[in-house]
This record gives structure tokens, C-alpha cells and sequence, in this order.
């Protein structure tokens, strides 16, 4: 299943999409996250039943200088990665 979390607090300019996308290469997740206009963070990923919750440890949890206010997400269309990646 694939979905989207959008990421909002301090989460721009922080160093937060790159340990997000270092953090789920190493989980094996694969996707992409990304800065919104809003300053809110996009990241959109494959999700195998039973890992959602070590996802959103990894979203919540965000870099040193990060704080994470809120996170939504949403299952959308399925769509195929080849990895985890950082989209600007």
C-alpha cells in the first residue's frame, strides 16, 4: 500500500528529509520526501502490513533540530519506487 504523510512543524531547513530518507533506506522502506510551499514536508511510500507504526516512529522522531507538530496521512493510488529518495 502506498501513502502520504504530510509533515508540519519545524521541518524545513532542519535537516529533516535528509535523516527521513537515510532512516527509511535503512528500514527498507522505499518513496520520497519532499519540501511543500506551506512548509509542511511531503513523503510518499510503500508500506507492508505491520510497518506503519516503525514509519512513523521514524517521521516523528525527525532530526536533532527538528520538532514535529503534526503528522496526517492517507492511503493513495499505489505507485512503484526504486528506492528512497529526497525530491526538491
Amino acid at each position: 500500500m502506498t501513502y502520504k504523510f504530510l509533515v508540519s512543524g519545524k521541518v524545513q531547513g532542519v535537516w529533516y528529509r535528509k535523516f527521513v530518507s537515510e532512516n527509511a533506506k535503512k528500514a527498507g522502506f522505499k518513496g520520497y520526501v519532499r519540501n511543500l510551499p506551506d512548509g509542511r514536508v511531503e513523503v510518499v511510500t510503500n508500506i507492508e502490513n505491520g510497518k506503519l507504526e516503525k514509519f512513523l516512529e521514524i517521521l516523528k522522531k525527525g532530526s536533532p533540530y527538528s520538532k514535529v507538530e503534526n503528522i496526517e496521512y492517507f492511503e493513495i493510488e499505489p505507485q512503484e519506487f526504486k528506492d528512497f529518495e529526497i525530491r526538491y
